[in-house]
């Protein structure tokens, strides 16, 4: 078995929501090592209460090159946070986690890492290592969904496989964005290497001048298109967790609902901040399923 720690990027906005996930993670994970969460370095006072034996609090500049450099919030005149550079366009809040997410699976001793999203929460017991550190590593895959008009994800999926120096990917392509994904460390390692052959440039500069993309889709498609790296995955073609996508606000009975249709292996349940769903609805759902867990 491979061992296998937990990655989370997080900002002070998700806070509460972040706070959901350890719960659950506590009451529900097990097979992991430690659980890593990467924050703005001026949000580390605010998450630093989440600190424990199994779960440690890193500030992003940690993770980023030295010659990209946040904005003070005090500058700022909206909450969205700004990163700037001599060498690229200035880069937000989201991309400078998918860059962080990288960088940060290079950097810690684990073989793979399990990365969760802070508007996850866990339902069942689970055991993470045994499914993430399995001899294969398990690898997302959902099927010829995206459509050569998709407005995102086929502009994300283009401008990957531009970064890895593939061919015009032809459509529909098979999409690798998820909840609670597994990458491996070896794999990302040489994915990064790809990236600096077919740009030559560094990875962090190339993703910072190659924009907007998907940090998922680009581990994808590099396993993907690699044989050698596809033939040390396990494809799985059903998520861990449910996910609502939609803008849509849900109420208690609507996440209980998704919660009794969850098949057996799925474990997680993921509503997008941007729908306004309440937290404190969320907690009440998740608080039953737990009791009914435990007993």
């Amino acid at each position: 078995m491979h061992s296998v720690a937990l990655l989370t990027p997080s900002h002070a906005k998700d806070l509460e929501r972040f706070a959901l996930l350890c719960e659950s993670i506590d009451a529900c994970l097990t097979g992991y090592t430690r659980h890593y969460v990467i924050v703005n370095d001026d949000d580390v006072p605010l998450f630093a209460k989440f600190c424990s034996e199994k779960r440690v609090v890193i500030p992003v500049s940690r993770y980023l090159p030295n010659w990209l450099w946040a904005v003070p919030a005090s500058l700022l005149r909206s909450r969205r946070r700004i990163w700037l550079s001599l060498l690229s366009r200035p880069v937000h809040g989201w991309h400078v986690q998918q860059i962080a997410k990288i960088a940060g699976v290079l950097a810690v001793p684990e073989e793979r890492v399990c990365i969760i999203d802070s508007d996850n929460v866990f339902f069942r017991k689970f055991d993470i290592g045994r499914y993430a550190g399995a001899e294969k590593s398990p690898l997302y895959v959902d099927r010829n969904a995206i459509r050569a008009d998709a407005p995102f994800h086929s502009i994300w999926l283009r401008n990957c496989d531009a970064l890895l120096g593939l061919s015009e990917p032809s459509f529909p392509a098979d999409d690798f964005v998820g909840n609670v994904l597994v990458w491996d460390k070896a794999t990302v390692r040489a994915m990064t290497k790809a990236i600096r052959s077919a740009t030559g440039k560094s990875w962090e500069l190339a993703l910072c001048r190659k924009r907007p993309f998907s940090e998922y889709l680009l581990y994808g498609r590099f396993v993907a298109t690699s044989p050698t790296h596809l033939a040390a995955h396990q494809i799985v073609e059903r998520s861990l967790a449910l996910a609502h996508w939609d803008e849509s606000r849900l109420d208690q009975s609507s996440i209980e609902a998704m919660i009794h249709g969850a098949s057996t292996e799925q474990v997680a349940l993921c509503i997008q901040s941007y729908s306004g769903t309440s937290i404190r609805d969320i907690r009440g759902v998740l608080s039953a399923a737990l009791e009914h867990e435990a007993a």
